[in-house]
């Protein structure tokens, strides 16, 4: 649950989802289309760009390669 993580993990979640959505709206790709690309529920895609949820390395290895970019990028601070 969320309210048992300290807040910069919550931080850190959110930065992530903040790159995921700038990374996506550059390649004006929406949600829906995203999802598809990786393969996952759009509701996924929401939920990781929202910082509502851990997202799975091996989610982050897809939309990282259906961006044109690498995890790193993504985790960059």
């Amino acid at each position: 649950m969320s309210a048992d993580l300290p807040p910069w993990i919550l931080d850190h979640r959110r930065t992530l989802g903040e790159h995921i959505r700038d990374r996506r709206m550059h390649q004006n790709l929406t949600q829906e289309q995203l999802a598809h690309l990786v393969g996952v529920s759009r509701d996924t895609v929401q939920r990781v760009e929202g910082g509502q949820n851990d997202a799975r390395i091996s989610h982050l290895w897809r939309i990282a390669a259906a961006l044109d970019t690498t995890v790193a990028e993504l985790l960059d601070e």
